[in-house]
């Protein structure tokens, strides 16, 4: 069974590896919505696969590291698009949340990326 929590990120961002004049290469920000799925066994007694509030609590530090934030400023994030941000996240979450099994990014209403870990690569 898969449960998501789905945190809210106000950043700003630019692509330095875009083509010249591409519009992304400009400072801009957006309203990131980033879904966090984890992946397991329905515990018969508890009745749920995890705790949303234990998702949270993992997720927390990654927020306080990227919310009103310049993404390209944070180590490994340098060329900061949804699929490398997706990553980074991945990588921040999956030793405290075993269960991870995908990130969603998506950086407006209609694009997105989902990074189900190093198979994805």
């Amino acid at each position: 069974m898969e449960i998501s929590k789905t945190f809210h990120i106000e950043a700003a961002h630019r692509l330095p590896n875009v083509p010249e004049g591409h519009k992304c290469a400009r400072l801009h920000g957006h309203s990131f919505r980033v879904e966090v799925q984890v992946s397991g066994p329905l515990d018969p007694h508890l009745g749920w696969v995890m705790d949303f509030a234990d998702i949270k609590s993992a997720f927390a530090p990654v927020f306080d590291q990227l919310d009103h934030r310049y993404l390209n400023e944070i180590p490994g994030l340098e060329n900061p698009t949804s699929e490398v941000l997706a990553r980074w996240i991945w990588e921040r979450l999956k030793p405290s949340l075993p269960l991870l099994s995908s990130i969603s990014v998506h950086e407006t209403c209609t694009s997105a990326c989902r990074y189900a870990g190093p198979s994805d690569d």
